[in-house]
């Protein structure tokens, strides 16, 4: 008997059918992965198993752990089962956790209520578990609260909490989405070790085909709620019967035709600067130990000075806590530097009032990392995606906003239905999507795109980069990419820097530093990137 078993599911959410006759099965020690493109049904799968669905689902099937059919299991059987024999890794971080406690109560919580430890021994387990998962108490606390992480540092977290107890099935939803290259080699290689010590299962969904090459055993492919391919992992990937799955590949290594064709070797530039940064410092205070005494400041940013030409795109790549995102708010005008000047256009924007901001936001826009996190969620899509026309000299009218939304929508590929639609209603991939059609609505010439497509899956990731492309060469819009994804640095960025510890160590043309890294931040990015055709070939010769 498997450990887990899920038999001719089918969902749907009031009239709207989501799964159809979803048959999956997982193994003790097993890792099986969901693959599938945003909207394909991979985290209602999940959530079913987890019975964590809304009040107007109707499923049937079965459900099996162990045995038992979770769909007939009581709220209060469910409640002793979630946290002790499955664990779950939500797919956005800053909403799983709770930003009023630290981080040390939100791990030690489920293993004092499920193992009835006290309070010294949750805590010791605590600092264990926050430990393996590269998140040591000597840099951070468990007084801690999520607001003082970076995005990767909370995905952390709540991989702790939800392998703290050593659940025999695990579900991961994009575990790795907000992590590094090198962090996400290492808590692959968690989730991995965890896997095998324990015989756990581990139920893996992705839209990183690499990924999936390199940890899973059998793979699903899920489409509109159906399965389109199961077998061997890399069986599947390397053979590719079904055509969905062919175009699932081409997808993952995407290079946009305008970028491919386009000629971009040289990082002078005969036009000024669009952007310059120079010596750009930004100090935060240490932490208060006292009414009267605070620890030493933390320098996120140090020193940092770079250009960007009109129309060029330029990636910022580095770990988690490089100071990458703390950069780019600088660069934003959303937060003041401690030092250094910041120039757009020709002119200065450090030290400028928000009056005097309006006109170079207007052409200054950006994608956030969360895209759930920056929405609010009372607001409908037209509401928000059409935010910034506000910055516009003429005010559109109602109509016109309607208008102009519907075309950054129908641009990121969303029709007109989503105009009237709460951010809810989406997944993390098409939330993603409204985020950038909002970033354009006004047509800048710059964009700060703070991990544009790392909530996206493969197909919609490919779109993306391709509509990047297209307005970089129609409307020769720059681009400040954050990313930890170098795959997407070089399908789309002419020039790359990398970060270390809030200085940028090493920039050059993206082809040259990426091929052929001179420090050792840059190698050790290169060397823990995920690449499918290396880890297809490596699982096949491990089969003989």
């Amino acid at each position: 008997m498997s450990l887990l078993e899920i038999e001719n599911l089918s969902l749907s959410i009031g009239a709207v059918p989501v799964l159809s006759d979803v048959d999956l099965s997982v193994e003790q020690g097993e890792i099986v992965a969901l693959v599938g493109e945003s909207g394909s049904g991979k985290s209602m799968t999940a959530l079913t198993v987890m019975q964590l669905l809304p009040h107007a689902a109707r499923t049937s099937g079965r459900v099996l752990l162990d045995g038992a059919n979770l769909l007939e299991a009581s709220e209060e059987h469910m409640c002793t089962l979630r946290g002790d024999d499955i664990g779950m890794v939500f797919q956005e971080p800053m909403t799983a956790l709770n930003p009023l406690k630290t981080i040390g109560e939100q791990v030690a919580e489920g293993i004092r209520w499920h193992a009835r430890a006290s309070r010294a021994e949750a805590e010791e387990r605590t600092r264990r578990i926050l430990d393996r998962v590269g998140l040591p108490e000597a840099k951070f606390p468990l007084s801690r609260y999520p607001h003082e992480l970076s995005g990767g540092q909370r995905q952390r977290v709540v991989i702790a909490i939800a392998c703290a107890l050593k659940p025999r099935l695990l579900i991961a939803d994009e575990p790795t989405t907000a992590l590094d290259v090198v962090l996400q080699a290492q808590v692959l290689d968690l989730l991995r070790d965890l896997v095998a010590e324990n015989r756990m299962g581990l139920l893996l969904i992705s839209h990183d085909l690499a990924v999936v090459a390199d940890m899973a055993d059998r793979i699903t492919i899920l489409r509109n709620g159906q399965v389109m391919e199961d077998g061997e992992a890399a069986q599947v990937l390397s053979v590719r019967t079904h055509p969905y799955t062919r175009q699932l590949a081409q997808a993952s290594t995407h290079v946009p035709e305008i970028r491919a064709a386009a000629a971009h070797n040289t990082l002078d530039s005969p036009q000024a600067p669009l952007l310059v940064v120079q010596n750009l410092t930004r100090d935060y205070p240490g932490r208060r130990l006292s009414l009267l005494r605070r620890g030493a400041p933390t320098r996120a940013v140090d020193d940092v000075s770079f250009s960007i030409a009109p129309g060029r795109s330029v990636a910022l790549v580095g770990r988690s806590g490089c100071g990458k995102s703390t950069l780019a708010r600088m660069v934003l005008a959303l937060d003041r530097p401690t030092a250094g000047e910041i120039r757009f256009r020709g002119e200065t924007l450090t030290g400028r009032s928000e009056v005097e901001l309006k006109p170079a936001r207007r052409d200054m826009q950006v994608v956030f990392q969360d895209p759930y996190g920056s929405f609010d969620p009372r607001q409908k899509v037209v509401k928000l995606v059409t935010e910034p026309l506000h910055l516009l000299e003429k005010s559109p009218s109602r109509a016109e906003r309607r208008d102009m939304a519907a075309a950054a929508l129908a641009e990121v590929g969303l029709g007109p239905d989503a105009l009237d639609r709460y951010p809810h209603e989406f997944s993390g991939g098409q939330r993603q999507r409204i985020s950038i059609a909002r970033a354009i609505i006004t047509r800048p010439r710059l964009v700060v795109a703070d991990e544009p497509v790392s909530a996206l899956d493969v197909s919609i990731r490919a779109q993306i980069l391709d509509l990047f492309a297209d307005l970089n060469a129609r409307l020769g819009i720059a681009y400040l990419f954050i990313t930890h994804d170098l795959t997407v640095a070089r399908a789309i960025t002419d020039e790359v820097m990398v970060m270390e510890e809030g200085r940028v160590v090493e920039r050059g043309l993206t082809h040259a530093v990426l091929d052929n890294p001179q420090s050792g931040a840059a190698q050790e990015l290169v060397s823990a990137a995920p690449d499918l055709k290396r880890a297809l070939e490596r699982r096949l010769r491990e089969q003989g």
